[in-house]
């Protein structure tokens, strides 16, 4: 992946959320690089910008790690979109995310999106179901069948979430983008959905990415001055 240069200013920012070794490095890669492969674990927070036709994208990858959880609100401020990440296979990394992370959130734009992704599908020993009729159509291949491990969080589960996390921001479900829309099931090993995943929430952007070059508002975030991207190792994913 490529770090933002001088000369491209992102027209918005999304933000990568979630505890260590849910895969949000991992996700990040197979979306840019077309491919899979062993990433350390994230320190601090990670910048990459993509060029989504005319338009540049800012993605944050941050860090799971509870020691750099207090930066987690200095990423998300002016985010327009956040993508909130747990493993299917790991309950846990479920609840974390409303008792960690999405206070973090709080200094998101206040027309933030939200995406609720549970990643590592192609461990579970449950096939995922995907909406055919509100989800785009996926060209990348489908986990495996071989049954690996207990999947611990069902579809369903992250559907409450999602509504939860409508109403810790105040909105109301019915005027808010649906569930059944908004919660992935994804690989980023197979890549199993990762496109589907970004490209939903890029052309959900569009609006605001046309609105903010109408407007002439500045960029979300500073390039001027460069960011120390700084890495460690630990876990495979980050």
């Amino acid at each position: 992946m490529h770090q933002a240069t001088r000369t491209k200013k992102p027209d918005v920012k999304v933000v990568i959320l979630g505890d260590m070794n849910v895969g949000k490095t991992s996700l990040l890669h197979r979306y840019t690089e077309r491919k899979f492969k062993d990433t350390i674990s994230t320190v601090g927070g990670a910048f990459f910008l993509k060029q989504w036709g005319p338009y540049n994208i800012s993605i944050w990858d941050t860090a799971g790690r509870e020691q750099f959880h207090g930066l987690g609100s200095m990423y998300c401020r002016g985010a327009a979109a956040v993508i909130l990440t747990y493993d299917v296979t790991n309950w846990q990394s479920l609840t974390e995310l409303e008792s960690r992370f999405l206070s973090l959130t709080d200094t998101a734009n206040a027309d933030c999106i939200f995406a609720l992704v549970g990643n590592k599908a192609d461990l579970t020993d449950a096939h995922v179901d995907v909406d055919e009729e509100s989800q785009p159509v996926v060209t990348c291949p489908t986990p495996p069948t071989t049954p690996l491990m207990h999947k611990q969080v069902s579809r369903e589960d992250a559907v409450a979430l999602y509504g939860r996390v409508l109403c810790y921001k105040g909105l109301e479900e019915k005027d808010c983008l649906p569930a059944e829309r908004m919660c992935f099931e994804t690989s980023a090993k197979t890549g199993y959905n990762v496109d589907a995943l970004f490209e939903t929430l890029f052309d959900l952007l569009l609006p605001s990415i046309l609105k903010k070059r109408s407007e002439g508002e500045s960029s979300t975030v500073d390039l001027e001055t460069p960011l120390e991207i700084k890495r460690t190792k630990g876990g495979c994913c980050a």
